[in-house]
């Protein structure tokens, strides 16, 4: 599962690396969770960032709020799942980033989070699908979820579920309106561990309406719950 994640560069940096034109003001993010409003690009749109709702409302699910509950989406299954089918063949989209959170569980009660990352540190996009519905008043809304895979090596030490990492080259196999069903499928797979690096945060990131620079730095575990010390 993937229920946080981090947009940190400039609004400059994201137009450059996406070739992307960006009209509605930016602010870098450092915890974007789920019911937010989030920059992606859609395949309809290539050129420009659209702003959408994290956390879809299926076809089937008329007049219903933004769904904390469909954030994500199994990349193994997405094509065939009633939720999802429609948005996998017709409504792809990235989701720019420059890092994720998980979080490793160490004890009954305790869990450390984690933020991944590419090795360089720079941009990279996401894979999912979103959907449009509208509201009780006839507003029109826009959501997406990100699709989800078995984690690599680098991921597997703290998670069962990575988000899918798309490269440039996946990226346009992602949203070209041509690809088979097979090329998407081929899309959704592990992004390479020696090309990623982890570290631990701070605990802050279990909190949704905290959103700050100092969330993506380093963090001692012993520091993060007082005498507590991470082994392994």
């Amino acid at each position: 599962m993937c229920g946080r994640y981090t947009l940190s560069k400039s609004k400059e940096e994201l137009e450059k690396y996406f070739q992307a034109e960006m009209l509605a003001p930016f602010q870098p993010r450092y915890n974007a969770a789920p019911t937010q409003l989030l920059p992606l690009i859609t395949g309809a749109q290539r050129k420009g960032f659209s702003f959408f709702y994290w956390g879809i409302t299926p076809d089937f699910a008329k007049n219903k709020p933004v769904a904390e509950k469909l954030i994500n989406a199994r990349g193994e299954t997405v094509q065939e799942k009633v939720s999802f089918r429609k948005g996998f063949q017709q409504r792809r989209c990235i989701i720019p980033a420059d890092g994720f959170y998980e979080w490793k569980r160490v004890g009954k009660k305790t869990k450390i989070p984690y933020r991944f990352t590419l090795e360089d540190g720079g941009l990279f996009a996401f894979a999912g699908i979103w959907e449009e519905y509208e509201t009780t008043s006839g507003e029109s809304r826009h959501t997406f979820l990100i699709i989800t895979c078995s984690p690599n090596a680098l991921v597997e030490e703290v998670h069962d579920r990575m988000p899918v990492i798309l490269d440039r080259e996946a990226q346009q196999r992602w949203l070209d309106p041509y690809s088979s069903a097979q090329t998407l499928q081929d899309c959704l797979q592990p992004f390479s561990a020696e090309r990623m690096l982890s570290y631990p945060v701070s605990p802050m990131v279990n909190h949704a309406a905290q959103d700050h620079p100092s969330m993506i730095r380093r963090t001692d575990p012993m520091d993060q719950f007082g005498n507590y010390t991470l082994f392994g």
